[in-house]
Formats: structure tokens, sequence, C-alpha cells
């Protein structure tokens, strides 16, 4: 997907797109806790909020863990958060939307950043060898009912690139789409999450997340250790200019 994206990036270099219009504001830090919004698109319409550099960069640059882009510490610092509201044309693809964050990023923060391979640790789903498990969402249908709980993914629609996204959220370490399915498709997925942030471990009614992607929907989890592109933070801003 960062393969794809960065030929789409050079090749859209000349046109820069940019939004219509467009927010970039640093969050008040008001507390320890605090709800997220790490990006959503609808009818061309963006939004991003409590998001650090390195989040916002991991959206624009279609990257679905942090391992993936590297820089200085605040870039990644619950310090420094910010908010992003953006707004292109209502028919604007979700890549082109994702272009123009990447402008809108290297304009307000004066990122400059360069792309490298670097052996990482990682997870990577594929068809298992076994029948498929997975079906089809029923045409129409939205994400309206999307349910997602640490351990418990339950969605009516949803894409292998999204499913992706959020394990890699739960589970803390990079889990990439190797399975070329196409589409949206129905998902209940429970498993038992890996114990954190001092968390009790798993009372073993529940499988490992290998053993719940295999038997729930008939894919696999393969840990690998191989060259991944990763996006290299030279130097940014903190205090994004004028809006």
């Amino acid at each position: 997907m960062l393969r794809a994206f960065l030929l789409l990036a050079a090749t859209a270099a000349a046109q820069t797109p940019a939004f219509e219009v467009a927010s970039v504001k640093p969050e008040e830090i008001t507390g320890d806790l605090y709800r997220a919004n790490l990006g959503r698109i609808a009818h061309g319409e963006l939004s991003m909020a409590n998001v650090t550099l390195s989040e916002a960069v991991r959206f624009a640059w279609a990257i679905n863990n942090d391992a993936q882009v590297a820089g200085p510490d605040w870039i990644k610092s619950r310090e420094v958060r910010y908010k992003i509201d953006a707004k292109a044309t209502p028919d604007a693809p979700r890549e082109r939307v994702l272009l123009m964050l990447q402008s809108l990023l290297i304009e307000r923060f004066h990122l400059k950043t360069h792309t490298e391979q670097r052996e990482i640790p990682h997870l990577e789903l594929t068809v298992g060898k076994k029948e498929m498990k997975l079906r089809p969402a029923v045409e129409g249908s939205d994400g309206s009912r999307n349910a997602n709980g640490f351990g418990h993914i339950v969605s009516n629609r949803m894409t292998m690139d999204v499913l992706t996204t959020i394990l890699s959220r739960f589970e803390r370490q990079p889990i990439l789409d190797r399975t070329g399915l196409e589409g949206a498709y129905v998902i209940d997925l429970e498993w038992a999450p890996s114990p954190r942030h001092g968390e009790e471990p798993s009372d073993g009614t529940r499988p490992s997340l290998y053993a719940a992607v295999q038997e729930q929907l008939g894919l696999r989890l393969e840990a690998r250790k191989t060259p991944l592109p990763v996006i290299v933070v030279d130097s940014a801003e903190r205090v994004p200019i004028g809006n």
C-alpha cells in the first residue's frame, strides 16, 4: 500500500492537489484522558482530532502502524497533538484526498521526509490453506454497525486494509494485508488480546489472535522480518503555519 501511494504521490507531484479549505491547529492538552480521531473521510471531507504528527503522516501515506514512521521523538509524543479539518469536492476519491493531506502536512508543518527500507518484525495477513470463512458484504450496506473493541471486531462491511489497520492499533505491531482480497466483507473476530498497561492476561476462554484469524475468518497470520518502506521525518515545525 505504501509503495502504491509513493507512486501516486510522484505522479501527482506536478499537480500538487489541495483542499478547498483546511484548518490545522494544535490541540489544547487538558488531561490524560482524550478521544482521538485518527482519520475519517466522508463525501470529500476529512477530519482528525487529537493526533500526533506521526499519526497524521501515517494516515496521509496509508500506513497502518507506528513502526513505519520515524523521526524526532516529539512527532509521536501525546503531549503534542493536532486537530485537522479539511474539505475537498464531495466526489473526490479517497486516494486523492490522502494526497491532498500529504500536501497539507508539507505546507503547514514545513514537513520534509524521505523513504528508506528497514528490516522490521511484523505480521502478514494471508489467505489460509483451508476454506475461507469470510462472507462478502451485502451490496449497499455501510459500516454504521461497526463495533471495534479491544479483542473483538464486528462489522457488516470492512476491507482487509481496514481490518489490518485496526488489528495493528490493538496489538501494537505492524500487521500488513497480503491477502490480495478486494472489496468489503462481514467481520466478526474475537480473540484474547495481548496484555498491556498492567492488564491481567486472558482467562483462556478466547483463542489467540493467530488461532482466531484462522478459525473464524479462514485466513492466516504469519510472522515476518523483512525490509519495509519507512517514512522518515527529517524536519518539521511543531506549530503549524496559518489557516
